[in-house]
């Protein structure tokens, strides 16, 4: 509890006077102590009022126009709050005003005060009653009058708990248009409840009282008037202050009005669309209809939990289904977002929130948007704090004894082991894990039967959620793949200058990345799309032709090598911006160059812009001369570009150009490719770039249906064909580009297949199986 240490020194000799003075003093340690109070009036009497802040002649004016005139002062229901035993009351009801009832929980001054108004105010009420938990209706009074009791409640010491209960009791009891009438100090801790507490549904005037003596300056009181509106305005606060008044009051002012801008300018911000927040006292007291009753559609952003009321606070969305149907299995759910997902499209957009509405099937879903507040509590104590709280929002009809559920974003995954952590100047921190999932799809259990499938991952920080590439591990001989892509035995002088690059616990050398399997859905799709051009590549193979592919984001480089391997009539060149990247593609995915797989540390866009400026079979960075900087359009650092002028022979068209880069703006609700790779422009680009008959490959990775049309929309005004193929259960979509009407109709997709199936050097019929059918998914769009 307070304490207020104003004990005076002992005085051997005390006169009565200066000894009850002491007495009232000590009583004064704790504002909210009953027993303090009952000591205190107990010690003064009853025939001598006392009051906070201000005395009647200040305050009749004042208060008295906040007031009806005569006529009707006699209907006026008045609060009295925290009463003591001051003479407002009994001024205003000499005044004409009838209908006023007094609370304190010091039963010594009610009953002090009943005494010295039972005869002369016999209308007068007066009640034991703590202002924090008040015995009356919803809508009782007119008028709630407080003349310092919000500040007793909010010393500093003790938290805003006992004032934030007070103000709710006060919101509840007011009649709509009714008025709080609150005198303050209006020091910046209560502001700082008082604002918030009474933006949504309220208007708030705040006025000054004068100063009882101008040759005494010391602390003004000022009084703040809020009256009930319809649930759901918002209004600015209005200031009808005289500011030369308070030259005098300097610190105390300035204090106050910078809180009052502050509080505007969120109102503001709110009335400009920046979303309306609501508390889930607003929503209780109707600032949102019938929040009880499931309303199709429904999207409101609050806070849930206060001080005293739970540990936390929390940041929610509730969300209502757009449609009520049979396959909606919860009438209402809770979705918990970790910290480091919460910027991500899904979760941050209106869109994204629908889309996990969606799956979760739940009538009703309370969305959680956990910060860092939250970071050193278990989920367990989270469910625990918040169940009470989204309990209140359970919609009416469905109201249960059971709890509402609780939901995740989950990954499935088993088990997870860091292999390898990097620090990236362009791309940030990497991760290299290894991890067995809770169950794999049926392809790969009748592949693999029997076995506990493990794979490894490289993942990018800043696309938390998102992994960039995951490789099979399968059993290998103790072999290292090194730096340089050669091979070396454990003891091998290539491994241990690589160890350097990897914890302790290292790597199992029992196990390897198996290239002869793509474990990405995605990437078997990119594949079973050159079924579309299947008769040009045939065409080309014969004749000893060289099919130029240009991939853009090496990865892990799991598709390169899975090119290079199995289609060795292809010259691979991968362009990949970040050196690290490419390191731990060669230290931890088994990947390899040679003659016919080069990597170009380049811009990927600079690179297809100048592809036919220099030779083919050369790496940019080994011959060309630098001409400045040019920034990456999936970051924000910036490298050094290269020229294309060099001397020889020039490079053919590309035939087969694949972009599958991430983006370093997860809030965007793109997260594959970055922005520049879906612009206009650099789709002319690559159709400037291709052969007559080749194949533009695109990975798109978002929730967003509108975000994946309107990149659609860009592409069918430079390609004359367009195709998609939409993974089940996979965000992923890839879209396929011709710049020729010469392609493999529908009709001819099995024949088609025959031809990839035979320039496949592949071994295995069941992966060339499952290529073949992805194959048969593709759709046409243009």
């Amino acid at each position: 509890m307070g304490r207020r240490n104003r004990n005076p020194k002992s005085n051997p000799n005390p006169n009565p006077n200066q000894n009850k003075q002491e007495q009232l003093l000590e009583t004064l340690g704790d504002f909210t102590s009953k027993e303090n109070w009952d000591k205190f009036f107990t010690i003064r009497g009853s025939d001598s009022s006392f009051e906070w802040y201000a005395e009647w002649p200040q305050l009749r004016d004042p208060l008295l126009s906040l007031l009806p005139p005569p006529p009707t002062r006699e209907e006026v229901q008045i609060l009295v709050p925290g009463c003591g035993n001051s003479r407002m009351s009994e001024e205003l009801y000499d005044a004409g005003f009838r209908g006023i009832t007094n609370v304190d929980f010091s039963k010594v001054v009610i009953s002090d005060m009943l005494r010295r108004n039972v005869r002369e105010r016999p209308g007068m009420r007066w009640r034991v009653m703590d202002m924090t938990a008040l015995q009356f209706e919803a809508g009782t009074f007119d008028v709630v009058l407080d003349k310092g009791g919000l500040d007793a409640l909010m010393e500093p010491e003790l938290g805003a708990t006992l004032g934030n209960q007070y103000l709710s009791e006060v919101k509840r009891v007011l009649k709509f248009g009714g008025k709080f009438i609150c005198l303050t100090l209006a020091e910046s801790h209560v502001l700082g409840l008082l604002f918030p507490k009474f933006r949504v549904g309220w208007k708030m005037v705040l006025h000054s009282l004068p100063l009882a003596s101008p040759k005494k300056p010391g602390l003004r009181t000022y009084m703040a008037v809020v009256e009930k509106d319809n649930p759901g305005s918002l209004n600015q606060i209005i200031v009808s202050v005289d500011l030369s008044t308070l030259e005098r009051n300097g610190n105390q002012a300035r204090g106050l009005f910078n809180a009052i801008e502050t509080e505007n300018n969120t109102r503001q911000q709110y009335l400009d669309g920046s979303g309306l927040i609501f508390s889930l006292e607003d929503l209780r007291l109707g600032a949102e209809s019938d929040i009880c009753e499931l309303k199709p559609g429904r999207h409101i952003q609050l806070t849930l939990g206060m001080e005293g009321e739970s540990r936390f606070s929390y940041r929610a969305v509730l969300l209502d289904a757009q449609q009520s149907d049979e396959t909606l299995l919860y009438h209402c759910g809770v979705f918990l977002v970790p910290k480091e997902r919460i910027h991500e499209w899904l979760f941050s957009s209106v869109e994204g929130q629908w889309a996990v509405v969606e799956s979760s099937k739940a009538a009703r879903l309370i969305m959680i948007l956990l910060d860092s507040s939250h970071a050193l509590a278990s989920m367990d104590e989270i469910q625990n704090d918040l169940s009470p709280l989204v309990k209140q929002l359970e919609p009416q009809k469905h109201i249960t004894e059971s709890k509402i559920p609780f939901m995740m974003a989950g990954d499935g995954i088993r088990h997870r082991k860091l292999v390898h952590q990097a620090k990236s100047k362009l791309t940030g921190t990497i991760v290299v894990e290894e991890v067995t999932y809770e169950r794999v799809d049926d392809h790969l259990a009748q592949l693999f039967p029997g076995d506990e499938l493990k794979f490894r991952r490289l993942v990018f920080r800043r696309s938390e959620g998102l992994v960039q590439s995951e490789a099979l591990l399968t059993k290998s001989s103790l072999e290292y793949v090194g730096e340089a892509g050669d091979k070396k035995t454990k003891s091998g002088s290539k491994l241990k200058k690589s160890e350097k690059h990897k914890p302790s616990n290292g790597l199992d050398l029992n196990l390897a990345v198996d290239h002869n399997f793509l474990a990405s859905l995605y990437h078997t799709g990119i594949i079973a799309g050159f079924t579309l051009i299947s008769s040009y590549l045939q065409s080309m193979v014969p004749n000893g032709k060289t099919v130029e592919a240009v991939v853009i984001g090496l990865g892990a480089g799991l598709l390169p090598m899975f090119l290079h391997k199995f289609m060795p009539f292809c010259l691979v060149q991968v362009v990949e911006l970040d050196p690290e990247v490419l390191r731990l593609a060669r230290d931890y995915f088994g990947f390899q160059e040679d003659e016919s797989l080069k990597v170009h540390l380049a811009d990927g866009i600079e690179f297809i812009k100048n592809f036919r400026e220099f030779p083919a079979g050369v790496k940019i960075e080994d011959n060309c001369r630098e001409k400045g900087p040019i920034c990456d359009p999936g970051t924000s650092a910036s490298v050094r570009s290269v020229s294309f002028e060099t001397e020889g022979k020039l490079r053919q068209d590309i035939d087969l150009i694949i972009v599958d880069v991430d983006s370093s703006d997860s809030s965007s609700g793109l997260s594959c490719p970055a922005a520049a790779f879906v612009e206009d422009s650099f789709f002319s680009t690559v159709s400037d770039a291709l052969s007559e008959k080749g194949l533009f490959v695109i990975n798109l990775v978002s929730r967003s249906p509108s975000i994946k049309s309107a990149v659609v929309s860009r592409m069918k005004k430079v390609f004359s064909q367009l195709f998609s193929l939409q993974l089940e259960e996979d965000v992923n979509e890839v879209v396929f580009a011709l710049k020729s009407d010469s392609f493999t109709q529908e009709d001819d997709i099995s024949e088609a297949a025959v031809q990839l199936r035979g320039m496949l050097k592949l071994d295995n019929s069941d992966i060339i199986q499952r290529i073949l059918d992805t194959a048969k998914k593709i759709i046409r769009l243009k």
